[in-house]
């Protein structure tokens, strides 16, 4: 038998405009953990997307072989059925079902339309426990954090007797503790003979845990490193990604902090379904003008739910506090006051709640601020084309043009749209809910000199990240929370990464 599992022979894929795959080749051998790196566009989601069936058979050139044999999948039920699944970034499980039922919607265990559901939770325990995962088969999603509903995924596709498992950055959304159980359970496979494909833009998780690294650049193979031959460090991937050598990750900043102007006083807030549970309590904080505050935590910590019950009360119940803007008492108990008095909120979910995917980039970049580019209710065409095309210069959004539609950008391109929107809503106070994740070395640069930018203009940047080096390379102060609660405040000056987790990790809660 053939120690490789799959070719892809010669890929290419084009959208309107654009050549997303250039004659890609790539090849995984059994038993190996593959990485494919590259910076956001250069098409590996598509690569992977091309692989599963998700784009069929006929949309694209070139060949795909696996185990020995041509494929031409029509959709993805075909790629699974030979036991090839990919897990995407954007998690499938549907949030008001068991775990149970989510393993097998769609692949029902029973007979003549009858579920034989003792078959399922038996089959089910298995699956967890393969997985490393002890909850109640039982268990609704919706009460389960990010970390398991990974491993849900995972297990779903250990149902479907899975040989290649295709993971599309499957820790973005994961801490530093769930991302190493999960890269465990990858090594944990390939003892098991499963292959993996890891699509990831942690460079430290690939380096750990991949055999082989494939790097792609604006749509083409550049080079497959072998990680079993030689040590292969991050700076090596990071010039087989951009071409060229980052030597600093952070971009200098003078920073040039000027008066307290927005303070958030004795903030609380409970869950919206479970009335009982408590998701900001008691918090209380300030940021100057000029000032990037970085907000670290563990994922569940609060850190998104505190920023959205701020923002226009837009998660939460039973909410109450006070938010002060220059002196004074703002009213945020709408998204609508909370844009006129000058506060944007960038959501970590830019393709759910950031954009409309299916607009154009310059409907999405007017749309927090339509008055600007309107009169009398009708948008004037050549004004809005005139900001828009300013921002895509000056955010270096890379796209055919402003009437490309938002869902065929890549992730940071995305970000940078989502950036766009808020910037022309002109806030003073800016709050970015992990504005880089899964998005690439270079891109986030970029995302970092226009945070740097804005702070230079006497902006006010709150920024929550679960990436402590960022959260230390970017920031002038750093506010922990930890169970609702703000735990720690540090000078960016005097952090380092233990001395965050070291709040973190405390049991006790200081005073504000």
């Amino acid at each position: 038998m053939s120690d490789v599992i799959l070719e892809m022979r010669n890929i290419t894929k084009t959208f309107p405009g654009v050549k997303a795959l250039d004659n890609v080749s790539f090849s995984v051998n059994r038993g190996e953990i593959h990485a494919l790196v590259g910076e956001n566009g250069a098409g590996k989601s598509t690569l992977m997307k091309v692989l599963s069936g998700v784009y069929p058979h006929g949309s694209y050139s070139g060949d795909i072989i696996f185990e020995g044999k041509e494929c031409a999948f029509r959709d993805i039920t075909e790629s699974e059925a030979i036991g090839l699944v990919i897990i995407h970034q954007e998690l499938a499980l549907i949030p008001y079902l068991s775990i149970t039922e989510n393993l097998f919607l769609g692949n029902e265990q029973g007979q003549r339309g009858i579920i034989n559901w003792n078959e399922s939770v038996s089959k089910t325990k298995e699956l967890l426990k393969r997985v490393g995962l002890d909850e109640s088969p039982n268990s609704l999603i919706t009460n389960i954090g990010v970390g398991k509903q990974q491993l849900v995924e995972i297990a779903k596709a250990l149902a479907k007797k899975v040989k290649l498992l295709i993971l599309d950055e499957p820790t973005a959304s994961l801490n530093e503790s769930d991302s190493e159980k999960l890269l465990q359970l990858l090594l944990q496979f390939k003892e098991n003979g499963i292959s993996s494909i890891l699509i990831s833009h942690k460079l430290s998780e690939v380096s750990k845990v991949a055999d082989s690294i494939t790097i792609l650049r604006d749509g083409a193979t550049i080079e497959t490193l072998d990680c079993r031959k030689d040590s292969i460090g991050e700076d090596r991937i990071i010039r087989g990604m951009v071409g060229r050598d980052i030597t600093n990750r952070f971009p200098p900043r003078d920073s040039k902090i000027g008066d307290t102007f927005f303070e958030v006083q004795n903030w609380n807030a409970y869950h919206p379904l479970h009335a009982d549970r408590k998701i900001s309590d008691s918090v209380n904080f300030h940021v100057k003008k000029g000032e990037v505050v970085g907000i670290a935590g563990l994922m569940g910590a609060g850190r998104t739910e505190l920023a959205m019950s701020i923002f226009g009360r837009s998660y939460g119940s039973r909410i109450s506090g006070k938010v002060i803007k220059d002196g004074k008492e703002i009213d945020v108990s709408s998204i609508e006051k909370a844009v006129n008095n000058g506060i944007a909120y960038a959501t970590e979910d830019r393709k759910s709640y950031g954009l409309v995917l299916i607009q154009e980039i310059k409907d999405n970049i007017t749309l927090t601020n339509l008055d600007e580019v309107s009169s009398m209710g009708v948008i004037n065409e050549p004004k809005e084309t005139a900001i828009t095309t300013k921002y895509r210069t000056d955010l270096n959004i890379k796209c055919s043009s402003i009437l490309q539609k938002a869902v065929n950008l890549s992730g940071g391109n995305q970000q940078k749209v989502v950036l766009s929107k808020w910037l022309f809503a002109q806030p003073d106070i800016l709050i970015l809910d992990e504005p880089t994740r899964g998005i690439d070395v270079g891109a986030k640069y970029e995302i970092y000199t226009i945070i740097n930018r804005l702070a230079a203009e006497g902006k006010g940047i709150i920024m929550i990240s679960s990436e402590l080096p960022e959260i230390l390379g970017i920031c002038d102060r750093i506010y922990v929370m930890k169970e609702g609660k703000i735990v720690g405040e540090i000078p960016a000056k005097e952090a380092t990464q233990e001395i965050v987790m070291k709040f973190i990790m405390t049991q006790e809660v200081t005073e504000q």
